[in-house]
């Protein structure tokens, strides 16, 4: 192993368990999350009849970017992901930045999650909408959760491989029988003018996520070649099931532009009201399995840092009989539990996109230093890179000032803590 892998695995004592199945599968719990249910009319009424090219063209734009991951991905095999890749290109206070940034963004993005879990399994039972039934409902499954992924990480991810396949069974199906029923394409775009650049942003940023998959890649069996051949076959799937979701909802309602929950209704008029309660079940185990998926992963960004000296060395211990993290996963659970249940996250909701974006960048001009070892080569020399800076950059510039800012005070808090904790480990 050259110098950089070792630098990377130093310390590390995580059990290799994760297949390319696990990867795949964690990286599409990262893309395909709930927003899938909500997008065919958000994109309709964007994009009215050039709809259905939006997926295809969009999977083309990030394309470039999922092969710099699997660039990166292919020499790196240790645990941290994008904080990996950027702190050993450009330094440790490069690296603790992108490890916060990240975290947070995560940790925000799994309380809006859980809350709208919470929201869909309401719809089941209506009493989860009292203030104290929704807060030991999130108290129980956040616990649940944690509790698995600390006790084993292979359980974890076995749960997380059925949820998955419960996931993704209900919209295939009914992306095949759509097909098989209905000959003729109703005409929902009358009315519409359509929006290309909104309906591009729109629809790119349901490609992201699938940069979760790559921070465990310490507990995978074998990351260099496993995380390229997962991240490619993420994006190939997630492009076909939104084509073919969108292409059924299309066929199936004439006033798709105008129905949040088209995926629901398409359910109910192909399978009358069975089929209205499976795809609003299978709403909840999709967003289920992109929880499960967060708190596999991202507990590592702390395990991470505390292995390398920046958090408390706790954070770094292993449960005995487990090998797991349980330190950083309790932590992650009980900050996750607390902003779910005071709702303090929804301010800094507006960081996800800006902070993605940043970190993207980050992963790419850290390629110059992966270039020195061994690993997948990417054709064209500096075209792929130019090309996924270029659309990171033309996505920053539509980022309102309010992501700027708060994005801004979260690197400004990164930074206080650095400063923190390097005066920790000189005294």
């Amino acid at each position: 192993m050259d110098h950089h892998s070792a630098g990377a695995d130093r310390a590390e004592r995580l059990p290799r368990h994760l297949t390319f199945a696990a990867l795949l599968f964690l990286m599409l719990n990262g893309i395909v999350g709930a927003g899938i249910f909500g997008m065919p009319q958000n994109v309709a009424l964007l994009a009215g009849e050039w709809g259905v090219v939006m997926f295809p063209l969009c999977a083309l734009l990030i394309f470039p970017v999922i092969l710099v991951f699997a660039h990166l991905g292919s020499r790196f095999a240790g645990t941290g992901g994008p904080m990996l890749y950027v702190g050993i290109a450009f330094g440790a206070f490069a690296g603790f930045q992108t490890g916060w940034a990240f975290y947070v963004a995560r940790l925000t993005a799994f309380a809006a999650n859980i809350n709208l879990l919470i929201t869909t399994l309401a719809w089941f039972w209506s009493g989860l909408g009292a203030t104290g039934a929704k807060i030991a409902a999130l108290g129980l499954i956040i616990a649940g959760l944690a509790a698995l992924n600390v006790r084993s990480g292979e359980a974890s991810i076995r749960t997380l491989n059925i949820l998955t396949v419960l996931k993704f069974l209900p919209l295939l199906g009914i992306v095949c029988l759509g097909f098989m029923m209905i000959s003729e394409p109703s005409n929902p775009f009358a009315e519409i003018t359509p929006d290309i650049g909104a309906a591009i942003l729109l629809v790119i940023y349901a490609y992201v996520g699938f940069e979760s998959g790559l921070v465990p890649a310490a507990e995978a069996k074998s990351p260099q070649k496993d995380i390229p051949r997962a991240l490619i076959a993420a994006l190939i799937i997630a492009t076909v099931l939104y084509t073919g979701l969108y292409l059924v909802c299309e066929r199936v309602l004439p006033g798709l532009a105008i129905d949040p929950q088209a995926v629901v209704s398409v359910g109910e008029s192909l399978f009358g009201e069975i089929g209205g309660a499976v795809i609003s079940a299978t709403i909840a185990v999709s967003i289920l399995g992109n929880l499960m998926g967060a708190l596999f992963s991202t507990p590592r960004i702390t395990y991470r840092l505390a292995l390398d000296g920046w958090l408390p060395k706790r954070l770094a211990s292993l449960h005995e009989a487990s090998s797991m993290p349980m330190y950083s996963i309790a932590l992650f659970a009980a900050l996750a539990f607390l902003l779910a249940a005071s709702g303090s996250f929804i301010w800094l909701a507006s960081i996800s996109v800006v902070v993605r974006l940043l970190i993207y960048l980050g992963c790419i001009a850290s390629m110059h230093y992966a270039a020195k070892s061994d690993g997948l080569s990417l054709p064209g020399g500096p075209t792929i890179p130019l090309l996924a800076a270029a659309i990171c950059l033309y996505l920053l510039t539509q980022a309102s000032m309010t992501a700027w800012l708060a994005t801004a005070a979260l690197l400004l808090v990164g930074s206080v803590l650095w400063w923190v904790a390097a005066f920790g480990r000189s005294h």
